[in-house]
Formats: C-alpha cells, structure tokens, sequence
C-alpha cells in the first residue's frame, strides 16, 4: 500500500504544472522567472531531504528559460497531449547559496626613500623619526642664517648721528632726525673679488686703542671711505681734497660740515673714513687709517624702517641682498 502511494505522489510531482511550481503567471518574463526560482531555491534549501524539490524547481527553470522548450512545453501543456511528459533528465545536486568570499586587497608595494635621514631612522617608531627630522631641519635653518651672516650678507643698525643725513639714528640721540634708527644690510663677500671705492659707505672694525682714547668708544662703525691706500687726504676750511684735488661732496648738508680739520696720509694697506655729518663724527681723523683686514663689507641697501628703503650701492650684492632680506633681517647688530 505504501509502495502504490509513494509512486502516485511521484507520479502527480512530475506532472506538476512548471509555472506552478515556480509561482509565476504563464506571461511571466525571463527575469521574472529567473528571481522566482532562486527565491524558492533559498526557501527549500533547507531540509531534510531538499533533493526532490530542487530538481523538480531545476527542471521547471531549465524548461521556461529556455525558449524554444518554453514553447514546447505551452504546446503541450494547453494541447493536453497524449504522449507523456519525457522523463526528467537526472541533474546534479544543487547546493545551497553562499556569501562571496571578501576580497583581500593586494599589499601595497614598499617605499624606498631616497634621503639618507629616513633610511638611517627606518626601524625606529614614528614619533622618534618626526623628532629626528623636526630637529635636523631647524639645525639646517640655524645653520643657513648663521652662515650668511658671516660670510654673505649681516644686517646693522645705526645708533648714532655720524652719517646723518645719509643714515639716520633715532631721536632724542643728538643730532639724530628720525623717530627710528635705519638697518642696513653689508655685503661681507664683495671685498673678495674687488678691492673698496672711494665714496663706498663701508662697515669695518675700528683700531681698539686708537678710537679708545679719541673717543671713548670702538668696535663696529659706519662710515664714508675717502682715502685710499698712499693718498693725502686734507680737510681744511670745511673743503676736502684728495691728492691736491678738491672732491664735490653732495652728501654733505649744511650745518653738517666742520669737526677736525688737517692732514692725513693713508699708509700702504690702509684706508681712511670719514662720516657725512663731519662735525659730530668720530672718524679717522681722530683715530687714524683702518688697516685692509677690518673692513667687513659695504653698506648696500637701508631696509628698515619701510619709508627709508633704499639702495647705496648697484651690483651683485644689491640683488642677493634682496632675496636674502627676510631671513637676515632677524638678526641685528649695533654699529657706530
């Protein structure tokens, strides 16, 4: 009885109308069947014994998206053949959907750095190697400016009245015109490749024990070269002359010639300065030549305050000293 039973429910489950078991309309769409069949494939997948119903789901499928068996098969179905159904092919097992498995992306390949600092600090942990390198680059910075001070471009500033007009010192220093005192910026390389002009507002080391005792100060002075080496230099009634030659000097206003009066003559490897405002400037008429190696470089440019920015000189050192103005404005050092 058992045997006779299961064979009619076999028998009812292959004649089993595909539409039907797939849940679709006759009219239905390709994609509609395809989303039909996957949806009860997820639904009897899970089981006991999913076999039956997959394959009988699996031939339903294969028959209506396939037109030409789609076809057929309508024939069939509406013309109620007599010929039965052809027995369903055998089809593997279907086994039940999985997730994909995760993508894992590719290393990237590693960085080789080209700087020796990275390579030398390669292994330590990252707030070292920031350290490192914040450290280094202000070392670097430091170094830079230190190194154009001293040998390229150095900034001065005026605190007395001995080359007023020209540069100005602040008030309430006497003799003084301005409320601020003018920096300059000395070219300290230029003297390598050419030796100093006359008229050239140069900075230089003063004789110490001459300027000591003439005027109670020395170190780093401003002034105007006029002598050259194995000139005469004669200041006499507010007139000066080189060599027996009147010189025309249009820096000096009035009311800012006079002070020591006499003559000089320069020595071999030695050079004679004199301030604009002769009457109140303690110059080598006072303390005598400056020898070759203290002159430290010429007065090129006056960058501050911002109403007195000017150039004193045309050359090389003028367009250096304007790239260099930023960094080296920052460090300043008092000249006489």
């Amino acid at each position: 009885m058992a045997e006779g039973t299961e064979s009619s429910e076999d028998a009812v489950m292959s004649t089993r109308d595909h539409y039907t078991v797939l849940g679709v309309s006759r009219d239905a769409s390709t994609d509609e069947i395809r989303d039909a069949y996957w949806r009860q494939v997820r639904v009897h997948s899970v089981g006991v014994e999913p076999g039956e119903r997959l394959r009988e789901l699996r031939e339903a499928y294969e028959t209506l998206t396939d037109p030409p068996r789609r076809a057929q098969y309508d024939l069939t179905s509406d013309g109620a053949s007599a010929s039965p159904p052809a027995p369903a092919a055998t089809l593997p097992p279907i086994r039940p959907l999985s997730e994909p498995e995760p993508v894992v992306p590719e290393p990237e390949p590693a960085h080789h750095s080209r700087n020796p600092l990275d390579r030398l600090t390669a292994r330590l942990p990252r707030p070292w190697r920031i350290a490192i390198d914040w450290i280094v680059t202000i070392a670097g910075a430091i170094f830079i400016v230190l190194a154009i001070k001293q040998w390229v471009i150095n900034p001065y500033r005026i605190p007395s009245s001995s080359m007023e007009p020209t540069l100005h010192c602040a008030r309430p220093g006497a003799g003084c015109e301005a409320r601020l005192s003018d920096r300059v910026l000395a070219n300290r390389f230029i003297y390598h490749f050419r030796s100093p002009g006359r008229g050239e507002i140069i900075v230089f080391d003063t004789p110490t024990v001459r300027a000591e005792e003439a005027c109670n100060a020395s170190g780093t002075f401003v002034k105007r070269l006029i002598g050259l080496p194995g000139d005469t230099v004669r200041y006499e009634h507010n007139v000066l002359s080189i060599n027996g030659e009147p010189i025309k000097e249009p820096y000096i206003k009035p009311g800012r010639a006079g002070g020591r009066q006499g003559t000089w003559r320069v020595g071999s490897g030695m050079y004679f300065f004199m301030g604009d405002n002769r009457a109140s400037s303690c110059d080598s008429r006072a303390w005598g030549a400056v020898p070759r190696k203290n002159i430290i470089g010429e007065v090129f440019m006056t960058y501050w305050p911002p109403n007195r920015i000017a150039f004193h000189a045309i050359g090389a050192g003028l367009a250096l000293g304007f790239v260099l103005l930023v960094p080296s404005r920052r460090r300043r050092r008092s000249v006489r």
